[in-house]
C-alpha cells in the first residue's frame, strides 16, 4: 500500500516525520540553534551541507515545512511567526513599487491595515473589491495589477469567492493570486488545486488547536515557489523551535479537531437559527449564506467559526449585557482553538468597496471543544439577557 493512496487523516499521523532518521522516537525532536559546523572550507563556501544557518532552517521546521507541503498539494512552504507575517510574505513575494494589488472588501482587517501601513509607503496602488464580483473581476485589472488577493470565506462576513474562476481570469493576464485559506485549511479546501499561486495559513488556528502558540504558513506552487523562497531567505522571519514542534503536534489530529468543530458549529448554528431573537446565520454551510452553492462545489467540509445577525431592535447595551455575563463563551479575537469564543463586530467600520447594513446587530462565533448543550445553555441565558435588557 502506497502512501500517496492514504487518506487524509492516516497521511496526517505520518507527514514530517521519520522514525529512522529519529533513532526510532515517533515525534520529531526540537534542534534548536543558529550555527551550523561544516567539516571542510568547500562545504562551508559552497552550501554543501543540508542545514547551514538557523535561519535558513533546521531539522524541526524543514518537517513542518515538508509536512505542510504535501498537505497543502504545493512545491514548497515557509513559515513565518504569525498569521499576519504569512500574509506579509506571501505579498511582498508578488508585489513590487508601482504595481497595483486588488484586495476583497471582506479580508482579515489586520491584512487591510498592513496595505494601508506598508503597501502604501512603498507605492503600492490598492483597489478594494466586492468579493461577489465574479466574472467583473476583469474590469479593475490594470496593466499594472499584479495580485489578486482572496479570502473566502471573507472575514466575519462569510462570503464564499468563486476561486478556481477568479484564478482562471487572473492567469489570463498573468496576475499571480494569494489566498487566505485560515478558515478551511487545506482538509477542506486545496487552494492550489483550484488554481492559487500562494496559500496562507493561520497556523495559530487549527495547526495549532490549543491557542498556545503564534505561526503562520505560505505554500507555493512550482512556478511560484522560487520567489516566495527567497524573498523568505531575505528576511529570515521564522518561527522559533518550540512553536514547530507544537504545530507538529497540532497536525496529528487536526482533522479529528477540524470534523468535530464542524460537526458542532452546525449544531449551534442550526439550534441558533430557531431563536426568536435571531434574523439569519452567516455560515457558507447554510443556504442563505453568499455564495453558499459555490462553497457546495468547492469545499469539503466547513469549521467552527461562524456569525449571527440579530433581528431589528437590539441596542448596543443590550449587546453588551448579553456578552459581558456569558459563563462559557470567553471574548476574544482569534479562534480555532478547543475554547469557545464571541466577538461583536461592525464591517462597516472599515469597508470602502461594499455596504455592510445588515438588519441588525452582529457577532461571530467560534464553537469550541465543550459540551454543545452547555453551549446552548450559555447562549439561550445570554439571549434572555438581551431580550430582558432596557
Amino acid at each position: 500500500m502506497s502512501k500517496d493512496t492514504f487518506k487524509v487523516e492516516t497521511k496526517l499521523t505520518r507527514l514530517g516525520r521519520d522514525v529512522h532518521d529519529q533513532y526510532g522516537f515517533v515525534n520529531t525532536p526540537i534542534y534548536r540553534g543558529s550555527t551550523v559546523v561544516f567539516d571542510t572550507v568547500d562545504s562551508l563556501q559552497n552550501n554543501k551541507a543540508k542545514f547551514w544557518y538557523g535561519t535558513l532552517g533546521t531539522p524541526t521546521i524543514k518537517s513542518l515545512e515538508d509536512a505542510w507541503s504535501e498537505l497543502s498539494g504545493a512545491e514548497g512552504t515557509v513559515m513565518s511567526p504569525s498569521g499576519l507575517g504569512a500574509v506579509a510574505l506571501a505579498l511582498m513575494t508578488t508585489l513590487k513599487s508601482g504595481d497595483h494589488l486588488l484586495m476583497p472588501d471582506s479580508v482579515y482587517n489586520p491584512t487591510r491595515n498592513f496595505c494601508k501601513v506598508f503597501l502604501e509607503k512603498f507605492g503600492v496602488e490598492i483597489t478594494y473589491y466586492d468579493p461577489l464580483v465574479g466574472e467583473n473581476i476583469v474590469e479593475l485589472f490594470r496593466t499594472n495589477t499584479s495580485t489578486l488577493f482572496l479570502e473566502s470565506p471573507g472575514s466575519q462576513s462569510f462570503e464564499i469567492q468563486d476561486v478556481p474562476l477568479l484564478t482562471r481570469l487572473a492567469k489570463q493576464r498573468g496576475i499571480k493570486t494569494i489566498i487566505d485559506n485560515t478558515w478551511a485549511t487545506p482538509i477542506f479546501f486545496k487552494a492550489h488545486e483550484h488554481g492559487c499561486d500562494l496559500s496562507v495559513e493561520a497556523g495559530t488556528k487549527y495547526l495549532s488547536g490549543h491557542s498556545d502558540l503564534l505561526m503562520g504558513l505560505v505554500s507555493a506552487n512550482a512556478e511560484t515557489w522560487p520567489a516566495l523562497r527567497a524573498m523568505y531567505d531575505s528576511m529570515a522571519m521564522l518561527p522559533g523551535a518550540e512553536d514547530c514542534f507544537l504545530a507538529l503536534r497540532g497536525l496529528r489530529t487536526m482533522h479529528i479537531r477540524l470534523k468535530e468543530a464542524e460537526r458542532r458549529a452546525l449544531e449551534v448554528a442550526n439550534w441558533l437559527s430557531e431563536q426568536p431573537e435571531v434574523s439569519r446565520i452567516l455560515h457558507p454551510a447554510f443556504e442563505g449564506c453568499p455564495g453558499h452553492e459555490i462553497w457546495k462545489r468547492d469545499f469539503k467540509g466547513s469549521s467552527g467559526l461562524f456569525s449571527v445577525v440579530f433581528k431589528p431592535g437590539f441596542s448596543k447595551e443590550a449587546l453588551s449585557y448579553m456578552l459581558d455575563n456569558m459563563k462559557i463563551f470567553g471574548m476574544g479575537y482569534s479562534w480555532g482553538g478547543f475554547e469557545s469564543l464571541v466577538v461583536p463586530f461592525n464591517c462597516a467600520d472599515y469597508r470602502t468597496a461594499t455596504k455592510w447594513n445588515p438588519e441588525g446587530l452582529t457577532i461571530r462565533l467560534q464553537i469550541g471543544l465543550e459540551n454543545v448543550e452547555d453551549l446552548m445553555t450559555d447562549l439561550r441565558q445570554g439571549l434572555d439577557r438581551l431580550s430582558a435588557f432596557r
